[in-house]
């Protein structure tokens, strides 16, 4: 088993995730899409025998005399298996191959106020192509951690980071700016963002916002995300208005 799924590994100590240490998802993550790949296999086939033995149902209900069951059991059982599962396994053994290689390429670490950078939290994904992201503690707006009924069966969960700059389409404002998933110290890892979070003091920016000398934010995350939301919408309101008063719709 390669180093990236060592206990030692993805349950360090939140003091040595305070100063950086970098940690990646635990072997149940890896577990978990493997048994959701097989029991949608599963799924899938009992769909495909369901629906193969209902055609023949109704075939033999409508005319019992030109329909011999043992005859076209014995006929289409054999390559409706054969072609199933030979499809299924081209699909499942890449897929089963590939699911570790993918997760050992996740990264997560989370640099509090006792670390040699800002303070942020750090994620790398992907093979092909790599996203690195860092995300300033002063941005984030909402922090929660989701368990979905897999996650729970592996005993493990994900931390989900809203951020008030937060990139994306509008159908995609509802998901997190980042996602740590597949770890065991999900709460603990919560509660120290938390906490790092409410260290911070000082001026707040969302991405290239300028503050004029009377708009000096207001102390507190939360408080200054929405101070700053509230200031961008009054500029886009202000502008809409002029270009009425222009006659520009």
């Amino acid at each position: 088993m390669s180093s990236g799924y060592d206990e030692r590994v993805i349950k360090p100590p939140l003091e040595s995730v305070a100063f950086g240490r970098v940690f990646k998802p635990t072997a149940s993550l890896r577990n978990k899409y493997w048994f959701i790949a097989i029991i949608t296999a599963l799924i899938m086939y009992l769909t495909t025998i369901g629906t193969f033995f209902g055609i023949m149902y109704m075939v033999y209900s409508i005319n019992q005399t030109l329909f011999q069951w043992q005859t076209w059991f014995d006929s289409f059982w054999g390559p409706v298996n054969f072609w199933f599962w030979g499809i299924a396994l081209v699909i499942l053994i890449p897929y089963i191959v590939g699911v570790p290689i993918y997760l050992n390429r996740f990264e997560y670490s989370v640099r509090g106020e006792s670390g040699e950078t800002m303070p942020e939290v750090y994620v790398k994904k992907g093979i092909i192509n790599v996203t690195v992201k860092h995300v300033p503690l002063r941005t984030i707006t909402n922090i929660s951690t989701r368990t979905g009924p897999f996650d729970r069966l592996f005993k493990i969960g994900n931390v989900e980071i809203h951020t008030a700059g937060q990139s994306g389409s509008y159908y995609e404002a509802g998901k997190p700016e980042e996602k740590i998933e597949g770890i065991v110290f999900y709460e603990e890892l919560r509660d120290y963002i938390l906490g790092e979070m409410r260290k911070l003091k000082g001026t707040y920016a969302v991405g290239t916002e300028v503050l004029t000398p009377d708009e000096t934010p207001i102390p507190g995350n939360i408080d200054e995300a929405i101070l700053t939301t509230l200031r961008q919408l009054r500029d886009i309101l202000r502008r809409m208005d002029e270009k009425l008063d222009r006659g520009g719709y």
